[in-house]
């Protein structure tokens, strides 16, 4: 299941293809980057401990030497990387279509973005070694579309530094009518809100404290309970800015029966959806924001995303996005195996840990013993190839691959350490740079 997934996912063919389009200064000579993308996700998937054990691996199979190869991986665009997220998630849209429809709004199409930074890599760049604290190589802005648990598109930033606005703005720039954006607070821009409604889509958004200036407010309208607090909504509106015309949406307010982790007792969400989507759907439509950060758990814990012996911040980069790829990979079979399964256990929930685990387990003894020409391949027509995978779902364990539902952590006191020491970073890219307009 998972090779014909990965076949129709990531073909080699397509894989260079997709380089060959979107690659600005990086060119294939012996090595395609199709190997490169194969060797990182050997590393991603568990089945080897890092690059250089892939790498050594493959012995004679590799056509360059290993330092060709990091040089390779270092110079990794991208663009390059967006390009095969956006291309994965449309290859493996029909299969998801195939399935019995999830829509959580009937017409619309929900998209939650936001941001994750990788955590601080190991000094082994030579420009690190000075540097006391911690050497963080770069971030990317995710857009996540929970109906089809598919990640569709990706923003990589080398620098640590830079805006999550900046990546957010070139993300918008593919939004399309009938969408529904989901952020969170530090989403609540003036100039993203507006480009996202330039496009007739929608969004929701909740308030920050140095939110948009708002001209006038309208009423309030009646309360109305919902599963976690009370639900209230008003219209606001904006003074007209230079050159620019006034906006008016809505602002929803959840007063909350519990309180979050940090203490709010209230949530603010702006959104300009249509009137006919009542508030309460709206603060529902709002929770399901946070199906992205069990995902970015997911990547770190389940698939090694964060390769910490990469410090380059392409190199990190590319270690991420190789995650992304396997993660819509597991996220369809996960979807196949639940629905396969579906009349004999109707409330299965396949985890995603045990279902990454069964594949480490098998995937490698099955690409040593059989030979290639033996490998199973992937139909061009999706429905003949979901027919395939869910006779193949059908004849797992639904016991041993069903998650595992556990209490809540106790919170546990942490030892103290100096405020300075523990915020102190620095920007890889940054570094790299004066390094590089230096001479030794």
């Amino acid at each position: 299941m998972a090779h014909l997934a990965l076949d129709r996912a990531l073909p080699a063919s397509w894989i260079d293809k997709v380089f060959q389009a979107h690659r600005q200064r990086q060119y294939p000579r012996e090595l395609l980057f199709s190997s490169v993308v194969e060797l990182m996700l050997l590393v991603t998937l568990g089945l080897r401990p890092s690059l250089h054990a892939a790498a050594r691996k493959m012995d004679q199979q590799l056509p360059v030497s290993l330092a060709a190869l990091y040089a390779k991986v270092q110079r990794t665009e991208p663009a390059v990387l967006r390009a095969l997220v956006q291309g994965s998630a449309e290859r493996l849209a029909p299969l998801v279509g195939c399935l019995p429809e999830r829509q959580s709004l009937p017409g619309w199409q929900l998209r939650v973005l936001d941001g994750n930074h990788l955590p601080a890599s190991q000094k082994r760049l030579g420009p690190l070694r000075g540097f006391r604290g911690a050497a963080l190589p770069g971030h990317t802005m995710v857009v996540y579309d929970p109906d089809s648990a598919l990640v569709c598109d990706i923003v990589a930033c080398e620098d640590a530094y830079e805006s999550e606005h900046t990546g957010a703005a070139a993300l918008t720039e593919r939004a399309q009518p009938r969408q529904v954006w989901i952020g969170d607070r530090h989403f609540c821009n003036q100039t993203l809100m507006q480009a996202l409604a330039a496009r007739d889509a929608g969004f929701i958004v909740r308030e920050q404290t140095n939110h948009p200036r708002v001209q006038q407010y309208g009423p309030w309208s009646e309360s109305v309970s919902i599963e976690t607090g009370q639900v209230r909504e008003q219209s606001i509106e904006s003074s007209p800015s230079r050159g620019g015309q006034p906006w008016c949406w809505r602002r929803i307010e959840i007063a909350l029966l519990a309180p979050t982790e940090a203490g709010d007792q209230t949530i603010v969400l702006w959104s300009n959806l249509p009137a006919e989507i009542d508030a309460a759907t709206i603060a529902r439509l709002y929770r399901k924001r946070w199906r992205i950060e069990g995902m970015f758990g997911r990547l770190e814990s389940v698939l090694h995303s964060e390769i910490k012996t990469l410090g380059h911040p392409r190199a990190a980069l590319l270690g991420f996005a190789v995650a992304v790829l396997a993660y819509n990979v597991l996220a369809l079979l996960k979807q196949l195996i639940e629905h396969a399964h579906r009349q004999s256990h109707p409330q299965l929930e396949v985890s995603t840990y045990h279902l990454a685990v069964d594949i480490a387990s098998d995937y490698g003894p099955m690409l040593r013993m059989l030979p290639p020409e033996h490998w199973p391949r992937a139909d061009d027509n999706p429905h003949q190839l979901v027919d395939r995978l869910l006779l193949l779902a059908s004849r797992m364990s639904a016991r041993q691959l069903a998650t595992s539902k556990r209490k809540p952590k106790t919170a546990q006191a942490k030892g103290y350490v100096d405020a300075a020491t523990a915020r102190s970073h620095v920007s890889t890219a940054r570094v790299l740079k004066q390094a590089a307009g230096k001479r030794p």
